[in-house]
């Protein structure tokens, strides 16, 4: 009787046992994560880039694979203005808003300290992989923390965080301030480099990366069109007066010779599709010495390829260099997912895309096809605004300060010594700027909640309003109008060719679709948040896009 008590204990013991590692295995609040989540932000692409080439990306390229195998948000828009590198890689990893994170540029006119402030500058670290002043970068400036940070809090600082761009602040703000590391390209010494604020040394990995001079090979093959120049029905004319000359004014168009710049110009590169080329190799390098998606606690590399923005800056949205530039830039993307297949494991990656902000055609562009656009002098501006003053009010020294971001800074200090009325003299500059070609409205920023604008103009100005570090007077320029000189062009406004980009999901826990409902690059840090069940970033204003996940 005693032997089939026990007996029973024991068939019981081991049936219970069972029913609690299966009811664990299979319990659904049971967090679940995948080894490895690859953000990767591609600096200045516009939404339509996806389908303008569509036919010619390759079936096992980077985009399609997105596109046919991952989640697609249509109608993705940036919720802020200016629509600016530094904004746009903090607001996609914070969730939030320079309004709140403090990122109102990629620089600012500092009120406390009474100067231009770097995004990313901090004088309390030094470079570490330099001699140079390039290295002495933190997200120091930046006020919340990122989901990178919420990762490496949900796992005590288990997970591994690295951030990678050939700019730093598409490297450091990312990452976020717990970062294990984040490395950014000094175009002066070709280095990939850090600062203090991570490590005293670099790893010898990139050590040994730096060593191999990638640049310079890249450097030898030139840049050649990777197809027939007229199969690019996409793009205008490969020579026009309006592109830039970002290789020397010798060279005008196609091929590009870039053996010239073997061990003299290191900058060059980003300018070219090689710049992706070789940010992919030190983020491939990053996946292997780091261990990245190597254990079953979940790391986060974040990558922004800068070299798109570069290109489109100098030859704008329509030429075949950019055409070409995102040809390559899908090769590499497929190469990379290869890399993660083999490394990581299909399936076990999570991965999306999206990118910092688009870009407006090149105004000659638009006056060659009869198009409404044109280009501002805000130089000319600001020199009879000050005449204005002093004629009006009296002011002899430096009334304007500064012309960041779209926004006119007043010397606070220098109007207060006057005893003069500030209302008065906004009016008078706003009166002076209503006044001037390609300007839609000019007005006094605590003046906009009673400014006729759309509803929509106001939320994103409001949104990228930071008292410390935003100006006093909001410019608005007419559609198709920007900020620059005869040749390029630039981004940063409310419109949709600088608002509306992709927002891709692929991988670990996606569900393939897409959606065309309004959707915002703030809602990309807490939709990575909920996929991984850890706490959104401390001043998320987005929301899930809950199609996404299985």
């Amino acid at each position: 009787m005693r032997k089939l008590l026990l007996s029973s204990f024991f068939v019981t013991l081991a049936i219970t046992s069972f029913a609690q590692r299966r009811a664990k295995t299979t319990d659904v609040n049971t967090p679940n994560r995948p080894k490895l989540v690859v953000g990767i932000v591609v600096d200045q692409m516009r939404w339509d880039y996806l389908y303008r080439y569509y036919d010619r990306y390759k079936s096992d390229g980077g985009f399609k694979r997105f596109l046919q195998q991952g989640f697609t948000a249509e109608n993705t828009l940036i919720p802020y203005t200016p629509t600016i590198t530094a904004c746009g890689h903090t607001c996609i990893y914070t969730g939030s808003v320079p309004a709140v994170h403090g990122i109102t540029g990629n620089a600012w006119w500092d009120r406390d300290l009474q100067r231009s402030v770097y995004c990313a500058e901090d004088k309390t670290v030094k470079s570490v992989g330099t001699t140079g002043v390039n290295g002495e970068m933190s997200p120091r400036n930046m006020l919340t923390n990122t989901i990178c940070d919420e990762l490496r809090l949900a796992t005590n600082f288990r997970s591994k965080v690295v951030g990678i761009a050939i700019k730093d602040r598409g490297g450091i703000l990312p990452a976020g301030h717990s970062a294990n590391a984040a490395y950014w390209y000094d175009s002066k010494t070709g280095d990939w480099i850090t600062s203090t604020y991570y490590m005293n040394d670099l790893p010898q990995w990139v050590k040994d990366f730096n060593a191999q001079k990638v640049v310079d090979k890249y450097y030898a093959l030139d840049w050649n069109l990777l197809y027939p120049k007229d199969t690019y029905v996409q793009s205008t004319a490969d020579e026009k007066p309006y592109e830039g000359k970002s290789f020397g004014a010798d060279q005008k168009g196609f091929p590009y010779d870039l053996k010239k710049f073997i061990g003299k110009n290191y900058g060059a590169i980003a300018s070219t599709p090689y710049g992706n080329s070789m940010t992919a190799d030190m983020a491939k390098a990053a996946v292997i010495n780091e261990q990245l998606g190597a254990d079953d606690i979940t790391d986060f590399l974040a990558v922004s390829f800068s070299s798109p923005d570069y290109v489109g800056h100098s030859f704008g949205p329509n030429s075949i260099e950019q055409e070409d530039d995102f040809l390559r830039l899908d090769t590499t993307f497929g190469n990379l997912f290869r890399f993660l297949d083999e490394k990581v494991g299909k399936g076990e990656y999570l991965v999306f895309l999206s990118a910092d902000h688009g870009v407006a055609h090149v105004p000659g562009f638009m006056k060659e096809n009869k198009l409404p656009g044109g280009t501002i002098d805000d130089e000319r501006w600001a020199k009879e605004i000050n005449k204005g003053l002093l004629d009006n009010f009296g002011i002899t020294g430096k009334a304007i300060v500064s012309n960041y971001n779209y926004q006119i800074h007043l010397n606070h200090a220098l109007l207060d010594s006057m005893k003069l009325d500030k209302k008065a003299v906004k009016q008078w500059i706003v009166d002076y700027l209503g006044k001037q070609e390609g300007i839609s409205r000019a007005f006094a920023i605590d003046e906009i909640m009673n400014v006729p604008l759309t509803s929509k103009q106001r939320e994103m100005m409001v949104n990228g309003w930071y008292p410390r570090r935003s100006g006093d007077i909001q410019i608005v320029l007419q559609p198709g109008w920007i900020d620059g000189g005869p040749t390029g062009t630039t981004h940063g406004i409310w419109n949709p060719y600088d608002a509306h980009i992709p927002m891709l999901f692929y991988g670990w826990g996606i569900k393939p679709g897409r959606t065309n409902r309004e959707t915002y690059m703030s809602d990309i840090a807490p939709t990575i948040a909920a996929l991984l069940h850890i706490q959104m970033p401390n001043g998320t204003t987005g929301k899930v896009v809950e199609e996404v996940m299985k």
